[in-house]
């Protein structure tokens, strides 16, 4: 079989254009697709649309050196990979338009040798779909379902696994999961990816990939729950859930993640409702995290009326937005549901500064929030809530939020003030260590040894 010298990538979002930048620096022709005409007409000019670090002097030298164009309509090509949005509905069912739009889209141009890999986060079972409606819509081409080992187009499932913000190095290190729908899928997606990744490539079925994506984060949303409901156990007993967690983590097997306003993104909060909705009497656990983090807006937003002096007016400033520090993205964010309940509160004023974005979305300028810097939301304010710990945030000294009363949902500054220099005492394995000049490993070095 002939090698992958051309691959299109439909969906250029916050996955597939880092991958088209990717795959075009590593001297492959990328044929960059997306519906959105803005968004082509930006990346032909070099040009990105996303915060992500990095991205934007790649996706400049590779449109530059003509190994990466964008078009709003598929264009043939050796291998199709495709990253769209899988999001849910308002009953929390997974709503699979885009990849079946993605679908029929690329139907008419598939050829004799050709590869589809499907990348967006997905329940079990849609590869198969997806082959399924390619296979209908293609009766001349041979389809691994039915002709197995001598079809003439492989069709696999690969997902990302990248973090916002990371996402550049983490599509060449992280190891990936590849589910062919035969074993020639899967050795020619193999050798796709081998063009780029650095960590290791773990052949396995399509659907056991579907369902390893969907695991990765629930396992995340149910250890962020934890850490929400021990916030609100420590609330509860008038304890530090920040000292608690810190301390606790000492333990060489224990590693609780952090509590916060809540979970968003296009991921944690989305991905374990596509298990659920498969297996609704096997996912009590994860019904119950997803239920637990949910709710968090609501509580913060109880925990900061509390504050508020019935019949005076008052200014909330509310420092963050996105789902997660250091990025622009909004969906799904916790944050942003804050805001929006806190703007139902009566003689509330409402101030929210995002530092990765220029303007705030409609969603909250129509029910008139106003935006707004750090420094100066908080010199306004009668209460700062701080919803994500941008690195912004954390150059603020706690003590020049002076009289300020503040929700810290992130522990930025309240447990930076409450932390005492003389907790620590030294053990003795340390002590000697460092008389013998050893310098001391962090905790994490140990863990990770």
């Amino acid at each position: 079989m002939a090698e992958i010298n051309t691959v299109s990538v439909i969906g250029m979002g916050y996955i597939g254009l880092p991958t088209c930048a990717i795959l075009a620096s590593r001297g492959l022709d990328v044929i960059g697709i997306d519906v959105n005409p803005t968004v082509v007409e930006k990346v032909g000019r070099g040009e990105i649309h996303i915060v992500e670090p990095d991205l934007d002097g790649l996706i400049q030298k590779v449109v530059a050196n003509g190994k990466l164009k964008a078009f709003t309509e598929p264009q043939p090509a050796d291998a199709f990979i495709i990253a769209v949005p899988t999001p849910i509905d308002e009953d929390h069912k997974p709503d699979l338009s885009y990849i079946f739009a993605a679908g029929r889209s690329i139907a008419p141009v598939l050829k004799q040798g050709d590869l589809v890999v499907l990348e967006s986060t997905s329940p079990v079972g849609t590869t198969r779909q997806l082959e399924k409606q390619l296979a209908g819509l293609r009766p001349d081409l041979k389809f691994p379902s039915a002709f197995g080992e001598d079809a003439e187009v492989m069709v696999a499932y690969s997902p990302e696994r990248v973090l916002p913000g990371k996402v550049l190095a983490e599509l060449i290190n992280n190891d990936r999961s590849v589910g062919g729908l035969s074993v020639a899928s899967s050795h020619r997606a193999v050798e796709l990816y081998s063009r780029f990744v650095g960590g290791d490539l773990f052949m396995t079925s399509a659907e056991s990939a579907e369902l390893v994506k969907l695991t990765e984060n629930a396992f995340r949303d149910v250890n962020i729950a934890f850490a929400n409901e021990l916030a609100a156990v420590c609330q509860h007993l008038g304890l530090n859930v920040w000292e608690v967690i810190e301390l606790a983590n000492k333990h060489p097997r224990v590693n609780i993640l952090q509590p916060g306003p809540g979970v968003g993104g296009h991921c944690i909060a989305v991905d374990p409702y596509f298990i659920i909705d498969a297996a609704p009497e096997h996912t009590r656990l994860m019904r119950s995290s997803r239920r637990i983090n949910s709710d968090r807006p609501f509580t913060v937003v109880r925990d900061i009326e509390a504050l508020l002096e019935p019949g005076k007016t008052q200014t909330i400033a509310c420092l963050g937005l996105s789902f997660k520090p250091n990025i622009d993205d909004l969906r799904e964010s916790p944050a942003v549901e804050v805001v929006k309940l806190l703007t139902e509160l009566p003689d509330a004023r409402i101030l929210a500064c995002e530092p990765n974005t220029r303007a705030l979305p409609a969603e909250l300028t129509d029910l008139g929030v106003e935006l707004r810097d750090a420094l100066t939301a908080i010199d306004e304010a009668d209460i700062v809530v701080l919803l994500v710990d941008h690195r912004q945030f954390a150059l603020i000294d706690p003590e020049a939020l002076g009289d300020k009363k503040l929700v810290d949902t992130r522990g930025l500054w309240t447990w930076a003030k409450a932390k005492r220099p003389d907790a620590r005492i030294e053990g003795r394995k340390a002590r000697e260590e460092r008389e013998r000049g050893h310098p001391l490993r962090r905790a994490s070095d140990r863990d990770a040894a």
